[in-house]
């Protein structure tokens, strides 16, 4: 007599839906109709996925929350990172941040296919961009920190919002990049790290200029 082989259950947590989710993006070119078609061509109870995500805009943010946590766990692996200076701990941040992205470069390419001229008004990446500008306040918040004693002028979110805009410039920047290693977007790195770190010295001034010359003469 024939007998069947019982298979076990897959495990669905939060992290596979994203991944399926992912990978539908990728393959369709866009994202899944609703959450029923979605459901049902992975074999997902739709209460299952409601338990981890609202809606697919809640996914999303999602998504993008789980970019920083992986780049904030990669650099919390560096038992070095404490002694860095604000300059070195930010270029560690940027860095970071997008060889993730670049690990995701197609899925972002896909997502931000229509929005990559208005990046600013990306909702979804509002988890993203809280998380980042708690990291930016926690460098320059150190006592140590030789920007800090310059904020009693202004609020830190102020300096932290100038640093987000400054990622979203990176940002829009990496997705035209065509260079090798994307190395042209490394250099606006460098040079958008020195305007954010400088950005109350009397410097100020000549490192936007040279920040806009740059890009001035990389969109000729």
């Amino acid at each position: 007599m024939a007998t069947t082989k019982k298979v076990k259950a897959e495990i669905i947590d939060d992290t596979r839906i994203i991944t399926y989710f992912m990978n539908d993006v990728l393959q369709q070119n866009e994202e899944p109709k609703n959450v029923y078609v979605f459901c049902q061509k992975h074999s997902i109870e739709e209460s299952d996925f409601y338990s981890f995500f609202g809606s697919f805009e809640s996914l999303k943010e999602n998504v993008w929350e789980k970019f920083f946590e992986n780049a904030l766990a990669t650099i919390n692996n560096d038992p070095n990172f404490s002694s860095f200076s604000d300059k070195d701990k930010l270029l560690t941040l940027y860095f970071t941040l997008f060889e993730i992205l670049t690990l995701n470069r197609s899925y972002i390419l896909v997502y931000l296919k229509d929005t990559k001229h208005s990046l600013k008004n990306l909702k979804d990446l509002k988890r993203f961009r809280k998380h980042f500008k708690e990291f930016v306040v926690s460098i320059i918040s150190s006592s140590d920190s030789p920007v800090y004693s310059r904020l009693n002028k202004i609020k830190e979110p102020t300096y932290s919002e100038g640093a987000w805009l400054q990622f979203l410039l990176l940002l829009k920047f990496w997705i035209d990049d065509s260079s090798k290693g994307f190395e042209k977007t490394d250099v606006l790195i460098e040079k958008s790290v020195t305007t954010v770190v400088g950005l109350f010295d009397t410097k100020q001034l000549e490192n936007l200029f040279d920040l806009g010359k740059f890009l001035w003469k990389e969109k000729r």
